[in-house]
């Protein structure tokens, strides 16, 4: 008996100084909202014996803003790929070698080797997506594909449109509807775009991150959205289409960090790890409804998924999609500058 128990004790030691003891503790996960798995949750959970603690928020800004002040308490966040710059450089997220994780095998390709994370040593992906607008029919007919409809609408839609509150994507819109470049920021476009915001809102009738529900449910008649968001719409009310602006439109992806000041490191790196696992994102995705970049998560998602028009850049709109990308700061001043007085 006594020989069993130091054999049990010196297996448990060999176990914890290898890293494959149970993680058993806790993850505070900071995300947006509405955008992770509960059954992908409780996988992870009952996987590694840790109580997972989800905080949402409405945008990139939020969430930098918040992790910036510090002590926030969260070992984990998912900013999105032109955010991701910014962490490094301020020192907000701690390098993981994640491209070295057992489970990298699986990144696609493309998403192994990033401009914003060359080798993976910050960040995995999460999911990725364009940025457009959800339209309901059965309000307007015939919508165009074209900005128009959220900065110069038709009567129809007048006073029922919602705009999602990422600054970004909304400044990136407006430069786009102008004629104009990702991250232009000259002194004649800005003029332009911020009148074209400023004159826009009068139409609006909020800024809100929370779209699906308001969409099926008729509260608003068109919103700037994003793709997944826009078939969870569909699938309720078929009324509702995505449109991908013929003047040019973003695709992005969110991605999962680490903070510099999480608690519980190792909890996060074996997240990060369970989500490079194709199965794992694959039920992720099946949730959100966004592509990730994790080969092999297909056969993992809903077969609705594989031809949904949502989540397929037609040939001839892939000619105006851009990579979003990590504007210099002169612009995001004047960005931030526009943003906060359109806010008023």
């Amino acid at each position: 008996m006594t020989t069993s128990r130091t054999l049990a004790a010196a297996l448990a030691a060999l176990l914890a100084s290898t890293g494959l003891a149970s993680a058993a503790g806790e993850l505070n996960i900071y995300n947006w909202g509405n955008y992770t798995s509960p059954d992908m949750i409780k996988k992870f959970e009952a996987k590694y014996d840790v109580k997972v603690t989800i905080t949402d928020y409405d945008s990139n800004d939020t969430a930098l803003a918040k992790v910036r002040q510090g002590g926030s308490g969260f070992d984990i966040a998912m900013p999105s790929q032109h955010y991701i710059p910014i962490w490094i450089q301020e020192g907000l997220i701690q390098e993981v070698d994640a491209g070295s994780m057992e489970n990298a095998k699986n990144l696609a390709p493309e998403f192994a080797n990033p401009d914003f994370d060359p080798g993976r040593k910050y960040s995995v992906p999460w999911a990725w997506g364009t940025v457009g607008v959800s339209v309901n029919t059965d309000v307007l007919k015939d919508p165009v594909d074209s900005w128009s409809l959220i900065f110069d609408p038709p009567e129809e839609i007048k006073g029922k449109i919602n705009v999602v509150p990422e600054m970004n994507d909304v400044i990136h819109a407006a430069i786009k509807y102008n004629g104009g470049n990702l991250c232009d920021y000259d002194k004649d476009m800005m003029r332009k775009v911020r009148d074209t915001l400023v004159n826009a809102k009068a139409n609006w009738i909020a800024m809100e991150y929370s779209t699906i529900e308001k969409m099926v449910a008729g509260d608003y008649a068109a919103t700037s959205d994003w793709n997944g968001s826009a078939m969870r719409q569909r699938l309720q009310n078929p009324k509702i289409h995505y449109i991908l602006p013929k003047e040019g439109f973003q695709i992005w992806s969110d991605n999962i960090v680490v903070l510099k000041d999480a608690k519980n490191l190792e909890n996060a790196k074996l997240f990060l790890n369970f989500m490079m696992d194709p199965e794992n994102a694959g039920l992720n995705s099946s949730f959100h409804r966004y592509a990730n970049g994790i080969a092999g998560s297909e056969k993992f998602m809903p077969a609705d998924m594989q031809d949904a028009p949502e989540l397929n850049i037609p040939a001839d709109k892939m000619k105006v999609a851009e990579l979003i990308k990590t504007c210099p700061p002169e612009a995001q001043a004047i960005y931030t500058k526009i943003w906060t007085e359109l806010q008023k």
